[in-house]
């Protein structure tokens, strides 16, 4: 069963955070809160890891898993950003946005579409940030869901749920349901392909 953890979400105390990020760094898979919605996740060059999440998630690998990073220059290493897709995501970063992007070689093929795209997040949460800032990779991130859509948003239904398969659960209080706002940036056609808790109406 999963260790379950409670972090401040204003004020993340730096014990529980390291602790949770040497869970990462050594495979582990953990369940954490983002600005949407609960997230599943790992370092995205834990290959095992990754593969330990589709199985959870009961997804195929044909549906690639996205990933979040902490900052807009660390996007740059794992996606091509053109001019106006860098316009755009700087005027949204932080929040809660999936940007669809031309990967880089750096990003493991078990995280990238047949398109050699990736989904990349920069999550408004200071738990998230601080994570990956001290892990120094980004961190895979899929929802925390049972029965298809079914987002969990209580911790403690996390554990009762799926923290047989979890090596760590942060807790950071009750979430929402909306997921994050999709937005396809990887030609000249910006395409909305799910409409989240992020606002889209530039895009419309």
């Amino acid at each position: 069963m999963a260790t379950m953890i409670a972090i401040h979400p204003d004020n993340p105390q730096d014990r529980l955070l390291n602790r949770a990020v040497d869970i990462l760094a050594r495979g582990g898979v953990i369940a954490y809160p983002t600005d949407t919605v609960y997230g599943i996740g790992c370092d995205i060059f834990q290959k095992n890891s990754i593969e330990r999440i589709f199985m959870i998630k009961g997804k195929s690998h044909q549906s690639p898993l996205s990933f979040i990073c902490p900052d807009l220059k660390d996007i740059s290493k794992y996606a091509y950003v053109s001019n106006q897709a860098y316009r755009i995501m700087r005027h949204l970063l932080p929040g809660p946005y999936t940007f669809i992007l031309k990967g880089t070689s750096l990003v493991p093929k078990l995280m990238v579409t047949k398109r050699k795209t990736v989904g990349i997040r920069v999550p408004d949460n200071k738990i998230c940030l601080e994570l990956l800032h001290r892990l120094g990779h980004p961190i895979v991130s899929t929802s925390a869901s049972v029965g298809g859509d079914q987002v969990i948003i209580d911790p403690e239904e996390i554990d009762i749920l799926m923290g047989h398969a979890l090596d760590l659960i942060i807790d950071g209080g009750i979430l929402g349901t909306s997921a994050s706002s999709v937005i396809d940036l990887s030609d000249d056609e910006f395409r909305v392909l799910r409409v989240g808790k992020g606002d889209v109406s530039m895009f419309v």
